[in-house]
C-alpha cells in the first residue's frame, strides 16, 4: 500500500472510525471482533490488501486502536506529533515523490515489505494526525460531548464545530433526549 501524504483527511477518518469501533466508545461489543469485521472496515475505508486479515491482524489493530486513541487524547500538539511520529516510524521507509494514476505528482509513503496490516494503518493514521496538527491545529482533537460517551475524535469539519465522535449515533441520542425534555416541559407547563 502506498499512502499519499497530502490526504490527511483519509488518515483522520480512519483514525476516528477505528477509535469508534472500541467497546469503550460504543458501550457494547467490539465492532472489530474478528477478521471478517476487520475486512469490512478495511473495505469501507479503501484499504485493500492482497491477503484477508487474520486473527493476529485483529489483535494488532486492537492494540493500534489504543495507541491512536492515546494520540487523540493528548493535551498538546507536541504530544500528538510525538505519538504520530512513533506510528510513522513503523512504515520504515522515507517518503518518495511519485505520480498517481492521474499523473499528478505527490509525496507517497511506501510501506516496508512485510509490514503488518496494523503498521500500514498506523502510517496512514500518522499522516492524518500530522496533517491536522499542521493545517487545522491541535484544538481539533476533542472528546465527544454526548452525555455518557467516552469517545474522542479529530474534527475535520469545515467550521470546526463538530461535537460528537459519531454524529449519527451520539448526535442523534442527544437530539432525541433534548426533544423528549422539551415535550416533558410542554406537558408540565400546561
Amino acid at each position: 500500500m502506498k499512502i499519499p501524504l497530502d490526504d490527511y483527511a483519509w488518515g483522520v477518518t480512519v483514525a476516528n472510525d477505528l477509535i469508534a469501533t472500541s467497546p469503550t466508545v460504543r458501550a457494547s461489543a467490539d465492532a472489530l471482533p474478528d477478521p471478517v469485521a476487520l475486512s469490512n472496515f478495511l473495505a469501507a475505508h479503501r484499504l485493500q490488501r492482497d491477503e484477508p486479515p487474520t486473527d493476529a491482524d485483529v489483535r494488532n489493530v486492537h492494540l493500534l486502536r489504543r495507541e491512536v486513541r492515546g494520540i487523540v487524547e493528548t493535551e498538546t500538539a507536541e504530544q500528538s506529533v510525538a505519538g504520530a511520529t512513533v506510528l510513522l516510524r513503523r512504515a520504515g521507509l522515507p517518503p518518495t515523490l511519485a505520480q498517481d494514476d492521474n499523473t499528478r505528482w505527490q509525496w507517497l509513503l511506501p510501506t516496508t515489505p512485510g509490514a503488518t496490516l496494523a503498521d500500514e494503518i498506523a502510517a496512514l493514521v500518522a499522516v492524518g494526525v500530522l496533517g491536522v496538527v499542521r493545517t487545522l491545529g491541535h484544538e481539533r482533537f476533542r472528546p465527544c460531548e454526548a452525555p455518557g460517551c467516552r469517545g474522542v475524535f479529530v474534527d475535520l469539519s469545515r467550521s470546526g464545530r463538530r461535537r460528537y465522535c459519531m454524529p449519527d449515533l451520539c448526535g442523534n441520542r442527544v437530539n432525541v433526549s433534548n426533544h423528549r425534555a422539551r415535550n416533558r416541559e410542554g406537558i408540565n407547563s400546561r
